[in-house]
């Protein structure tokens, strides 16, 4: 297998609605065999309709996509029976089971697997005789990933996949998209769970307003963030007294009662001064906490830039 393949191609994509309104706004990423790439942004940022695009449901209003090497709407045909699609409402008649629901969709499929197996996968074997109409929110997520891993696809495209699941559902549905990693399948999903894009993505890109603000590796884009150390004064210390903040690599500062919060793209010489600083005292820095930015942290941070810049 090879992992540096493009299987998602992305070039300067667009898409306008009626009306004139620009969803995506000229966005370029690409993606690997057997990666997991996410797209993130706040509603409206243009996840979906960048998401539709790559499906071959709509046509682009300008720039390229291809994936597996073909226009996944012109080439509908050579693209379709290779992915899966998980959609964020599937939209499936209420009063089939779930066991004829699968068997129905997989006689739309070439070379399904097993609809027990598919049930299986996702948890709802216990639960193939049940309507649809009677499953809960996050039932019918799993029915809706069951369904788009009937074909055993090569690509799957994941819309907010665990909206509605809770927190063991959630946890399932991680590990099995992991596994889908393991075998090949190249997974690029939207997610409004930073935690999720977190710790399932290889890469990841975040949409502001139909741009790429910015990609790269969760641990990239957090880097780019400041992190942050607190603590409470010692008693009898007063902010003056800490060691010039400038020579910490500080970058900023907060102070709340006798709580210090410091930011900093230097953590590791920062802490390291503050520490030396209080053994020189012989103080006790209470509450010290010290901690990377969490993409949860870059992701506000972008959207504030993003604001300031428009």
């Amino acid at each position: 297998m090879d992992t540096n393949e493009h299987v998602i191609e992305v070039t300067d994509l667009r898409r306008v609605y009626g009306g004139g309104f620009e969803a995506v706004r000229g966005i370029t990423f690409s993606v690997n065999r057997g990666e997991i790439f996410a797209l993130l942004g706040t509603n409206g940022a243009g996840k979906t309709s960048t998401v539709e695009l790559l499906e071959g449901l709509a046509r682009p209003a300008g720039g390229r996509v291809r994936v597996l090497g073909h226009d996944p709407y012109e080439e509908r045909a050579a693209v379709r029976p290779r992915t899966g699609v998980m959609l964020q409402e599937g939209g499936f008649p209420s009063e089939l089971t779930v066991a004829e629901t699968a068997r129905m969709w997989a006689g739309c499929v070439s070379g399904a697997r097993p609809e027990t197996e598919a049930l299986e996968l996702v948890g709802l074997a216990g639960r193939s005789g049940v309507r649809v109409k009677q499953l809960s929110g996050g039932e019918r997520r799993r029915l809706d990933l069951a369904l788009a891993l009937l074909g055993e696809p090569e690509v799957l495209f994941l819309d907010e996949p665990t909206t509605g699941l809770d927190a063991e559902g959630r946890r399932d549905t991680w590990e099995l998209v992991r596994q889908l990693r393991e075998t090949g399948t190249t997974v690029l999903l939207t997610t409004h769970y930073l935690e999720e894009a977190e710790g399932l993505a290889d890469r990841l890109a975040i949409l502001h307003e139909g741009r790429i603000a910015t990609t790269g590796t969760p641990a990239e884009v957090t880097a780019a963030q400041p992190a942050r150390i607190s603590f409470r004064l010692p008693d009898g210390y007063f902010l003056g007294d800490l060691p010039p903040l400038g020579e910490l690599g500080v970058c900023g500062h907060e102070l709340d009662g006798r709580v210090v919060r410091l930011r900093t793209r230097e953590l590791q010489r920062a802490a390291t001064a503050l520490l030396v600083w209080a053994q020189g005292e012989r103080v006790e820095l209470p509450g010290l906490d010290v901690r990377s930015a969490s993409l949860e942290e870059a992701f506000l941070g972008i959207a504030r830039e993003q604001e300031v810049a428009a």
